[in-house]
């Protein structure tokens, strides 16, 4: 009688009505959360970006190869921990390592070696020298990686599965969120509440008077462009274990985080942290309600910003020179 008692019962069922309301805020919740991802790896290779030019007053075109080198060296140091049969908890450090070692192999080498003898040049000379070194790197990865794409898959299932609502989302992709929280202030800090933060911001408003004051400008300058390839290696690291490791994939994060610092204005944080999110979430609106026009989305938000904001949202008011 107890079995058959149980047997009988069965769960209530939603009406098709409260199935038909669920969908729409199930959908609108996936868009919200994809674009968050999106925004997050994006607002941390931006900031690199945006913090080069603000001391340096370069645009630097090969920013996207210090994602890509990030990423390789990412592969690499999981498959090497994967080898030595390490705990699966250490392939975050190994991401972190990685993205320390290219700032710390390849700045010395591209900022004493190359862009210090450019500094103060025309502009548009310092576009080419950049996307000289970008074309340099991209040959340089294909010889040490080859042609063929990586995968890092172990890192991505570490956090498991979130369930929210009906839907179930990856925990790897808030932890993205939460470390973009955290460099984010980090930065922020950095600049603003300590005393080399302070010296970096001296010289941002005017390397002349910095050095008449005693400040060592060309070390300023070898910082910053280390943090900054640090900022893209580490997006690139941690982006790994979400995409296919190939090359070429350097071209479409360079064309994002220029839209990216553009639309939030040059030389920003906070214009970098704005400007992930709004491109995050048009291209995630684009990619789930209409595909085919995922990179024309972000053309069409920054036209629309420049149109009412020339200079970007958070553009800085400059000094007029006399």
């Amino acid at each position: 009688m107890v079995c058959a008692a149980r047997a009988s019962y069965r769960f209530p069922t939603p009406e098709p009505k409260e199935i038909a309301e669920r969908k729409p805020m199930a959908g609108l919740l996936t868009i919200l959360i994809d674009g968050l991802t999106y925004a997050s790896w994006l607002f941390i290779v931006a900031l690199g970006l945006t913090l080069v030019f603000g001391v340096l007053k370069i645009l630097n075109i090969a920013h996207g190869s210090f994602y890509a080198l990030g990423a390789y060296a990412a592969a690499s140091f999981v498959g090497w921990t994967a080898s030595m049969k390490w705990a699966p908890e250490l392939s975050l450090v190994a991401m972190l390592l990685a993205a320390v070692a290219v700032a710390a192999i390849v700045a010395p080498l591209t900022e004493r070696g190359l862009m210090r003898f450019f500094y103060g040049r025309d502009e548009v000379l310092l576009v080419l020298v950049t996307y000289a070194m970008f074309l340099i790197m991209e040959d340089v990865t294909k010889l040490v990686w080859g042609a063929n794409p990586y995968y890092v898959s172990q890192p991505y299932s570490l956090f498991g599965n979130i369930d929210i609502g009906v839907q179930t989302y990856v925990g790897y992709d808030f932890a993205l969120v939460a470390l973009a929280i955290i460099v984010g202030l980090v930065v922020w800090w950095g600049l603003n509440r300590t005393r080399s933060g302070k010296i970096v911001l001296a010289v941002i408003h005017s390397a002349e008077i910095a050095a008449s004051m005693g400040v060592n400008v060309s070390r300023v300058y070898m910082g910053a462009f280390s943090v900054g390839i640090f900022l893209a290696a580490l997006g690139g690291a941690f982006t790994a274990p979400m995409i296919s490791v190939q090359p070429g994939v350097s071209v479409g994060v360079i064309i994002v985080s220029f839209a990216v610092v553009i639309i939030g204005g040059l030389g920003s944080i906070e214009g970098a942290a704005v400007g992930a999110l709004i491109v995050g979430l048009a291209r995630s609106f684009a990619v789930h309600l209409a595909p085919v026009t995922e990179l024309f989305s972000v053309y069409v938000v920054m036209a629309i910003v420049l149109m009412f904001r020339p200079e970007g949202l958070f553009q800085r008011i400059q000094a007029r020179k006399i």
